[in-house]
């Protein structure tokens, strides 16, 4: 739907956008990630044909974006910023402003506007101004607004930096409903990699200005089977199974946090039900602030664990030495 193509940005002089291409695919739902700075609202901007690359192409569907065809275009894409500025007026005229622009019959917009607030939860705004909200609710008063419009591409930075998990998933669970009704395309700047993995389809990873790999240590797809308390789900195509404690049934995401990873050289008399055994990889010794990363290969699945540096020493930990790496069916988190 979306595409740069060898764009170079730059703010007086400084690059911060290095991209060689970067692509919203049409209906999808993606998320880019990176820390504060890394270059994600600039991405959107860009994406957003706010702003014009010092370098590169845009393309929309397919074809160069000419400078005579900007404007029209961005009725077609949404940006709804981090910080985003409501009108003046109550909540309800803020959602209906820009129908009422687009001359969008009374009837039609009342049906619109009504499905957004109950998904939303803003019935109880829609009286209420500016001054009378919270930084949550106005995020929230702007994606609907945003929605809306029905726009082909939707962009959202930070949509959640100022949401409790309730706003959180009643946006995403919000998104998606669109998304069956209306397939459109949707991008997600966010430094949360959990709620991206939470909710996106795919996800891209900035880092000072220029795509990097995506490298979650512990996380792994998988499918829950039907059940309560302790379950077991198979990772790595199936070579090791992890127990898991959840309610949860279906498609799930498994993240497993390194600081919860015990290391030995032997197994533990523990009540840990995940106990793996396998070879601390090549270059796999990562410091780390004071600790120590290990990467190691457990029957073709790598699992990663803190450990001190201190341990490590003790325990002489280096590439090709056998350990077992222990963890609670407790410490195993679903999204």
């Amino acid at each position: 739907m979306l595409e740069l193509r060898g764009v170079r940005h730059r703010y007086d002089g400084r690059l911060v956008l290095d991209l060689d291409q970067f692509i919203v695919p049409r209906g999808a739902l993606l998320a880019v990630v990176g820390h504060n700075g890394a270059g994600k609202s600039t991405l959107l901007r860009l994406l957003a044909l706010l702003e014009t690359p010092t370098e590169g192409q845009v393309l929309f569907s397919g074809a160069l974006v000419p400078k005579r065809a900007r404007a029209a275009l961005r009725r077609r894409v949404t940006l709804v910023e981090q910080r985003p500025i409501l009108f003046r007026g109550t909540v309800r005229q803020n959602l209906e402003y820009g129908l009422e622009l687009r001359g969008t019959a009374r009837t039609a917009m009342n049906g619109i506007i009504g499905d957004l607030v109950e998904r939303l939860g803003l019935a109880s705004l829609l009286n209420r101004r500016r001054h009378e909200l919270s930084d949550g609710e106005v995020q929230r008063v702007a994606v609907g607004r945003a929605l809306a419009l029905r726009p082909d591409v939707l962009l959202l930075d930070e949509p959640l930096s100022s949401a409790d998990r309730a706003a959180a998933t009643a946006l995403y669970q919000t998104l998606a409903a669109e998304r069956a009704a209306r397939p459109f395309a949707i991008c997600v700047a966010s430094h949360q990699l959990e709620e991206a993995y939470r909710w996106a389809d795919s996800i891209r990873a900035l880092a000072e200005g220029r795509l990097s790999p995506v490298t979650p240590e512990n996380l792994f797809r998988v499918a829950l089977p039907a059940g309560e308390g302790v379950k077991h789900a198979h990772i790595g195509g199936g070579a090791i199974d992890v127990a898991v404690m959840t309610d949860r049934v279906g498609p799930a995401v498994l993240a497993v946090a390194p600081s919860d990873i015990f290391v030995s050289l032997q197994p533990l008399t523990t009540s840990a039900r995940n106990v793996f055994s396998g070879r601390i990889t090549g270059m796999s010794i990562e410091r780390r602030g004071a600790g120590v990363h290990v990467r190691a290969d457990m029957g073709g699945v790598e699992l990663v664990a803190a450990v001190t540096a201190e341990a490590a020493r003790d325990l002489a930990l280096a590439p090709g030495k056998t350990v077992f790496f222990s963890f609670k069916a407790t410490a195993v988190q679903v999204f």
